[in-house]
């Protein structure tokens, strides 16, 4: 990206990591009493509006002698605002795979632009950022999307990639995706900045695998936890069910072991659990061969769950598909899950002469396509209005996410560092 991190610092070692806003460019923007004021449904938010120099600290464990660290703007609504209800033009993009909770998020967001800010004018752009070449929209109002947040997928549809400078706008966009989606948003944020426009872009991270450090968690993934439940409780029944039954579960997770690990610990059913954050191989001491033989002998059955994005180093090049990249830049990978149960299968057969009974079960985009539940709908509607009170307050250039607890604004570069980590790290 082309603008520098805006950072703001203070005595005793404070770091504030902030947000951009539409005065850096545009400093003459006047200001509006938040309409929150007079709004008797929200009367008691007077009580409650956010300090402007209220800071979120990025680490709460530290040493003695480190310094306060870095800190990003608190989310929450202000007592001015840069938009007047009857000037904005909202629309919202939902980009990259299925989640639980988009539809969540989309309906908040109208909903609460709608009753707490009094905008009307809100569309739904289909298709992901392509959806803006074809001018593909939906309108938007709290009648449009009342139930929407008891289906799965997103009402808006969407892709992969198609980002661009140049895409047509609104005053307040809201942006719902992953990595590649959110540098996505940065470039659209730094057009706008250079062309001196008031348009606010607020992204809100998506991503099932949880797999974002700089927030505690992301939307979708106690839903995934939770419906890959079912997945390992029906391995577990075939397993037990027949003599050396052996279940294999495989979840998503291309480069962290998450939605495996947590369904493991909730599960108490599992046996082995394969994540990439621990390489495993198969063959000797201390393999999974000697590890599952054991447990039959023992148990005289078994389950075991693996992560998608496991033992992809171990595969053969045989199977390397030749297209290496999706639309946003993700590497395509083997199914590690067929694999290994052909493996196990063959093992055990011809080697160990043992009769085995494998059964594998993958629930993918069953976890991925079903709504979002108690707990995700209610911190989908969190992060909903979070990025509308940021919008309407000005700020720009910014995801939204919770840090220790608290809400708060996270820069894009902040967001694509990370992103980029977690991309050739993992």
């Amino acid at each position: 990206m082309n603008s520098k991190p805006k950072i703001v610092t203070g005595d005793a070692g404070y770091v504030l990591e902030d947000v951009p806003h539409l005065t850096d460019y545009l400093p003459d923007l006047p200001t509006y009493p938040n309409p929150l004021q007079d709004n008797p449904s929200y009367s008691v938010v007077k009580q409650y509006f956010v300090n402007v120099d209220d800071t979120v600290a990025k680490q709460i464990v530290v040493h003695k002698n480190s310094p306060r660290g870095t800190h990003f703007r608190r989310a929450g609504p202000r007592q001015k605002v840069y938009f007047e209800s009857d000037e904005v033009h909202a629309c919202i993009v939902t980009c990259g795979s299925l989640c639980p909770g988009l539809n969540t998020v989309i309906r908040e967001i109208v909903c609460g632009l709608y009753y707490m800010y009094d905008v009307h004018r809100v569309l739904g752009i289909e298709g992901g950022y392509k959806g803006f070449y074809a001018r593909n929209t939906i309108p938007l109002t709290p009648k449009v999307v009342n139930d929407i947040h008891k289906r799965g997928g997103t009402i808006l549809g969407t892709s992969r990639g198609g980002y661009d400078r140049g895409m047509f706008l609104q005053t307040q966009v809201y942006i719902v995706g992953g990595d590649g989606t959110q540098k996505g948003a940065a470039v659209i944020f730094e057009e706008i900045r250079r062309r001196g426009l008031k348009v606010a872009v607020a992204g809100i991270p998506k991503t099932i695998d949880n797999d974002i450090p700089v927030i505690d968690k992301s939307f979708g993934f106690d839903t995934a936890v939770e419906e890959a439940q079912r997945a390992i409780n029906a391995a577990h029944v075939e397993a037990e069910s027949i003599e050396n039954g052996i279940g294999v579960v495989k979840l998503m997770g291309r480069h962290n072991g998450y939605i495996a690990m947590y369904a493991t610990l909730a599960s108490r059913d599992v046996d082995c659990c394969l994540i990439p954050e621990s390489p495993f191989y198969l063959e000797g001491p201390g393999g999974l061969f000697e590890y599952i033989e054991k447990r039959l002998k023992e148990n005289g059955h078994m389950v075991i769950v693996v992560a998608e994005g496991v033992g992809q180093e171990i595969l053969s090049e045989s199977m390397r598909t030749a297209h290496q990249q999706d639309a946003s830049g993700n590497k395509f990978l083997q199914d590690v899950g067929l694999w290994l149960a052909q493996k196990i299968k063959e093992h055990f057969s011809k080697k160990q002469k043992m009769t085995i009974n494998l059964k594998y079960i993958d629930p993918t985009y069953m976890i991925r396509a079903v709504p979002g539940n108690a707990s995700d709908n209610v911190y989908c509607t969190l992060l909903a209005h979070s990025a509308i009170h940021g919008a309407m307050a000005g700020y720009t250039g910014f995801t939204v996410g919770p840090v220790n607890g608290r809400h708060a604004y996270i820069p894009f570069h902040g967001f694509t560092q990370v992103a980029y980590f977690l991309l050739f790290s993992g």
